[in-house]
């Protein structure tokens, strides 16, 4: 049996902080209301998801691949997030187009198979809490729902925020997208530091 309370410290301070799914989560709920943002959590939901399932049922596999192939990983995801904190620093309010590009099901999902915090977190909380103690497919399962579960839950909840100060945000647009951009930027940058 693993470490309770290491095990769900880890998830919640992990999953609630600045990452690229909350902060564009945030993003999209300030330009187009927390309604209108659902998809766009929805779709990390299930990214997420089957990021998590793949990495229970894979890990021990991937756990050896990962040092060849991260660099390639890393690459591929700074460039995407790098992509988003473009096109969130050149946004305007309710700009139709980027709706289109950042806020839909698609980019919920295609976002975490680049968002190398994402893969990272998976693989350690299965190696780490879960693996050694857990061979079930059913158990592993759980865990898997249980983990996405709470990612969607904190990608509401900066979706939450966004919609709450979306008339300050949206008075301020200029100022929050370049806000949300660097911290975009830190992101990438984050995985070479």
């Amino acid at each position: 049996m693993p470490n309770i309370a290491a095990f769900l410290s880890y998830v919640f301070i992990t999953t609630f902080t600045p990452g690229p799914n909350n902060i564009m989560a945030m993003s999209n709920a300030s330009r187009y209301g927390f309604k209108k943002s659902i998809i766009f959590n929805a779709g990390v939901f299930f990214g997420f998801l089957i990021i998590m399932v793949l990495s229970s049922f894979l890990s021990f596999t991937l756990y050896s691949l990962i040092p060849a192939i991260k660099p390639l990983m890393t690459f591929i995801g700074a460039s995407y997030i790098l992509w988003l904190a473009w096109k969130t620093y050149y946004s305007k309010p309710h700009d139709q187009d980027e709706r289109r590009a950042t806020n839909t099901f698609t980019a919920g999902i295609l976002l975490q198979f680049v968002n190398v915090k994402v893969i990272i977190y998976c693989i350690t909380i299965v190696s780490t809490f879960i693996a050694p103690y857990y061979k079930s497919v059913f158990v592993l399962s759980i865990f898997s729902l249980f983990l996405a579960s709470v990612s969607f839950m904190s990608t509401c909840s900066w979706a939450m925020f966004g919609a709450i100060f979306q008339k300050f945000l949206f008075k301020n647009h200029r100022t929050v997208n370049i806000i949300m951009a660097l911290l975009l930027v830190y992101c990438a940058l984050s995985f070479y530091i």
